[in-house]
């Protein structure tokens, strides 16, 4: 009789624990079905409903959801912090102004030369042709005569009025003085060698020899007192050598040349053509010029036949300051440039132009796998909360 009395004792106590695990079970449901619920009923409600919903004509609270809302204020923000945070001046520096932009960019150039200009079948003329040009090789000669005529034109308005004096460059004018002031003893010099040589002998018998000849009898008496003419011919010549060897002999011809050089420099620059008919000269200079120039025969050669050291030249001379100047306006006017460019006002353009659903894609396809987390958190706490009511409702009862 008292096995039969415990049993059901022992029977009461396992129901009241089965209670209290079935309550703490379905309280902890609860607690995570609404904690879960909530927080994806909250998520969605960033985004939903995308317009407000009316009924009797007043606004139902929480429509539209709260991103649709503050679309506009979204779109602000954004655009602040992209132009602020994201693409500033100084990013765009660090981006696009480095040396390793530069020698990237140095380099594509140096292809790009290479491929499209240096190794290009093109002949100049053909080149010529691209841009336009027909013809290039009467323009060219044109420009040829009417640059000869110009500077000719110029010359003879420069020089009108003036001495040799005020026309010869200072430079030129030095030279030349230096020269003079040697002429007197190269002159001498060089005129006692030639009477001392062979040559000079020669032309001093034939000298005399016309001039005894061309005086009939005195000739000959002239010659009947001094003996042979090659006795006539050795005095004549010792004494033109020691002549032009005497000390005053230089001095004299100094002096000569210097007053010579003077009166040259006083002279009227446009008197030195007189009446000289120059036409013909320059004529023959453009002539000149022009086949020297060879411009047929240029044109017909390739940029790398007709400058073998172009490219070196070019990479060398001509981009590494071009890049530099590019690259100094560029950081210079790269902030003026944003701020004209309005990037701003872009982005908030391009927020508000967004269809809401795409945004929601966006966002969520960013943040899925965190918004899930926090369902589940949701689900997890408010299962926790529902165990502790469930106990803290059990203690009660019992008390």
């Amino acid at each position: 009789m008292l096995q039969a009395e415990a049993r059901p004792e022992h029977d009461r106590k396992e129901w009241i624990v089965l209670e209290l695990l079935w309550i703490l079970l379905f309280m902890g449901l609860i607690g995570a079905l609404i904690g879960g619920f909530t927080n994806h009923i909250a998520i969605k409600m960033l985004f939903r409903p995308y317009e407000a919903k009316y009924i009797a004509g007043k606004r139902l609270p929480f429509t539209p959801g709260l991103i649709p809302k503050r679309r506009d204020e979204l779109a602000r923000q954004l655009g602040k912090t992209v132009v602020e945070h994201l693409l500033t001046p100084e990013t765009f520096k660090k981006r696009f102004f480095n040396d390793s932009m530069r020698v990237r960019l140095e380099s594509w150039i140096g292809r790009q030369l290479t491929s499209h200009v240096f190794e290009n079948p093109r002949t100049l003329r053909e080149w010529l042709a691209l841009a336009g040009q027909t013809e290039p090789e009467e323009k060219a000669e044109q420009q040829i005569d009417a640059f000869i005529n110009g500077q000719f034109l110029k010359l003879a308005a420069y020089i009108e009025g003036k001495t040799v004096r005020e026309v010869l460059p200072d430079a030129l004018k030095a030279e030349i003085e230096q020269r003079v002031d040697k002429a007197a003893a190269f002159i001498v010099g060089r005129g006692a060698e030639y009477f001392a040589s062979a040559e000079g002998r020669t032309a001093v018998r034939s000298l005399i020899d016309e001039f005894l000849a061309a005086r009939g009898r005195f000739g000959l008496m002239i010659q009947s007192l001094f003996g042979e003419s090659e006795s006539i011919v050795d005095r004549v010549q010792q004494e033109l050598i020691n002549f032009l060897k005497a000390p005053n002999t230089e001095q004299v011809l100094a002096s000569l040349i210097e007053q010579e050089w003077e009166r040259f420099q006083d002279r009227e620059a446009d008197s030195l053509f007189g009446d000289t008919d120059i036409i013909p000269f320059i004529d023959s200079l453009k002539v000149f010029i022009k086949r020297k120039a060879d411009i047929r025969s240029r044109l017909d050669r390739t940029v790398a036949e007709a400058w073998p050291k172009g490219l070196e030249w070019t990479m060398r001379s001509l981009v590494p300051p071009a890049l530099d100047f590019i690259f100094s306006q560029g950081e210079a006017k790269l902030e003026e440039t944003i701020r004209k460019i309005d990037m701003e006002s872009m982005v908030r353009e391009q927020v508000d132009s967004f269809p809401l659903g795409r945004i929601e894609d966006l966002v969520l396809g960013i943040s899925r796998r965190e918004f899930k987390m926090i369902t589940v958190l949701g689900a997890v706490l408010g299962g926790a909360i529902g165990l502790i009511q469930g106990l803290i409702v059990q203690f009660m009862s019992l008390l």
